[in-house]
């Protein structure tokens, strides 16, 4: 199967609250043809008109499945409540998106294996309700889930030792070498799974790994990530997508350099 590059919406959310139908035909104009929504149910006809008018699709999108609530993004330190999976599923759909993807889950809940059988069987109950309208489930990790080990075993890799064989995941390049771990090694463990990634590199300055957001990111190829090996060691891999969590520069620019790097390196 042909690998896809996408672009993470997150990397421009300034950008969209301003003007969501510019951003999307900027997104086209730098080249891309596919994008990863996220919080998409409470703007879904008007993202879908968006993207219909820049051209766009969106194969995947994150949206909390494993959640009851999550932090306001807006820095109130509020927390808002998480809609239902049913409610997820049929904003996926008017969308056109095949795939949703719960993008975080606290470091908190991964100190016990215990816990993990938790986040499991929630993603197994979303994944049966996403059967019934040909929507796939999938889970995105940050460092942490990678930092928590477990005889040996990453807790990720617990994760995906409990999950329905629907449920797939997108691995984070980034955050697996912030966690300690070879990315290459773990794709090859988890293998079939792995359906896409966030092909996000930086430079892993020991001096800036406190930071949040992250400071050493920079574009797709111009970091320590082992990017183009990590995608080849994935062979299901569908989507290769581009995101930032922070970038002190022209952003448009690194996003266009990290999407002809994909192209060049592991597209098509």
């Amino acid at each position: 199967m042909a690998i896809q590059t996408s672009i993470q919406l997150f990397t421009i959310k300034d950008q969209l609250e301003t003007d969501l139908e510019g951003s999307l035909k900027e997104v086209a104009a730098r080249g891309f043809t596919a994008v990863e929504p996220y919080d998409f149910v409470r703007r879904a006809q008007p993202l879908a008109d968006a993207l219909a008018d820049a051209g766009l699709t969106a194969p995947s999108g994150h949206a909390f499945l494993a959640s009851e609530s999550f932090v306001n993004p807006d820095g109130s330190g509020t927390t808002l409540p998480v809609p239902s999976p049913a409610e997820v599923f049929a904003a996926a759909k008017v969308l056109g998106m095949d795939t949703v993807i719960d993008p975080y889950t606290e470091p908190a809940r991964w100190e016990t294996v215990e816990q993990i059988e938790e986040t499991a069987r929630l993603l197994n109950e979303a994944a049966a309700v996403g059967a019934t309208v040909d929507v796939r489930v999938g889970y995105h990790n940050h460092a942490h889930e990678l930092e928590a080990v477990f005889d040996g075993v990453t807790g990720l890799e617990v994760l995906a030792g409990l999950l329905d064989e629907r449920v797939v995941l997108e691995v984070d390049l980034y955050w697996v070498a912030r966690g300690g771990v070879d990315p290459v090694a773990l794709l090859q463990r988890l293998g079939d799974r792995v359906i896409a990634v966030h092909a996000k590199d930086g430079t892993l300055d020991p001096s800036l790994l406190s930071a949040y957001p992250p400071a050493d990111q920079v574009a797709a190829g111009e970091g320590v990530v082992p990017l183009v090996e990590a995608i080849a060691a994935a062979p299901a891999l569908e989507l290769a997508i581009v995101e930032f969590d922070h970038f002190d520069g022209d952003l448009w620019d690194a996003i266009e350099r990290s999407r002809v790097y994909l192209d060049e390196k592991v597209a098509g």
